[in-house]
């Protein structure tokens, strides 16, 4: 398959960065992903099979992106270590590099939502409790990891019930806000093992941290979560979307039937739900209460509560 892309407005510059001396760049992705790259200013052509030259695009449009300087070598083996992609078992479900080896789609919601985590830079996860939201997003950032396919980990989640009360809990500011953010620790356990935790927490592979802390970041080659993203405000809501770096990955799990935010305000969840639908590079997955994997009975609670707000209305 044969590609062709133009970058426009043209810049010499950055097309020689992108490039790199004697087409040093170009060679790498060639020989990464089998391809073969020709350009004539700023025209370029990728001949190869579908998926690599679809990837190889992808690389130099990413690199094109960054290269008002010149692009380390490093740099662009990171990029290409972004496309090792999650493993697909003979039926096509994604198999998860997590020390749960029965770790798979129980639904196919979830099927979908792991394809789309695969396949977006940003991925929405929507729906009640115990379907698996923030669980296989963080399977999958462990999966990330395991395959190098990111320098770290990022989970973060809006602290609402704290507030200004934050003050009047015992401890340092890390022991006030790990209570809010214990159900990350726990999947991260689940899916690494404490000792594992532990040491990547060391190595700074693994980062927990309130919302608030993303303000003015950029975030590289990680693989971010935003965890309660219901609870988030329009405005904190974009502030996340836009921490959002160079071989980076996200995704922001969220209920919005359990909105913890003041009276009249607007969920942050709803607001981008509506904003970025059309938006291309991003994937927005919709669970219901047939996706719950908690107890039988979380399910039909759910129900019974949908019910009551549809009879309200």
């Amino acid at each position: 398959m044969i590609l062709r892309h133009t970058f426009a407005p043209p810049n010499n510059t950055r097309l020689g960065h992108l490039c790199g001396p004697l087409d040093a760049n170009l060679r790498r992705i060639e020989e990464a992903l089998n391809v073969k790259i020709a350009h004539r200013h700023e025209q370029f052509k990728v001949d190869g099979a579908k998926a690599n030259a679809e990837r190889a695009m992808d690389v130099l449009q990413a690199l094109y992106e960054i290269a008002q300087r010149p692009i380390d070598a490093a740099v662009v083996q990171l990029t290409l270590a972004g496309d090792g992609s999650m493993t697909e078992a003979e039926d096509g479900s994604i198999i998860l590099a997590t020390r749960r080896a029965d770790l798979r789609a129980r639904t196919p919601n979830q099927s979908v939502y792991l394809h789309n985590i695969a396949n977006h830079d940003i991925t929405l996860g929507i729906g009640p409790a115990g379907t698996g939201k923030t669980y296989l997003a963080v399977a999958s950032a462990v999966d990330a990891l395991e395959r190098s396919a990111v320098q770290r980990i990022v989970l973060t989640r809006p602290a609402v019930e704290a507030g200004e009360r934050l003050g009047f809990l015992p401890g340092d500011l890390t022991q006030k806000v790990d209570p809010y953010l214990r159900p990350l620790y726990d999947a991260l356990y689940d899916l690494m093992g404490f000792d594992r935790v532990q040491k990547a927490f060391e190595r700074n592979a693994l980062e927990i941290a309130p919302l608030a802390f993303m303000r003015g970041r950029t975030l590289n080659n990680a693989f971010v979560i935003l965890d309660e993203a219901q609870n988030t405000t329009p405005e904190q809501m974009k502030m996340f979307l836009t921490r959002i770096g160079f071989g980076a990955k996200a995704v922001v799990t969220g209920d919005v039937s359990q909105i913890d935010l003041p009276k009249g305000q607007l969920s942050g969840l709803i607001d981008a739900e509506r904003v970025l639908k059309r938006v291309n590079g991003i994937a927005i997955t919709h669970f219901t209460s047939a996706d719950v994997v908690r107890h039988p009975l979380v399910a039909r609670i759910i129900d019974a509560y949908d019910s009551a707000k549809k009879r309200a209305v």
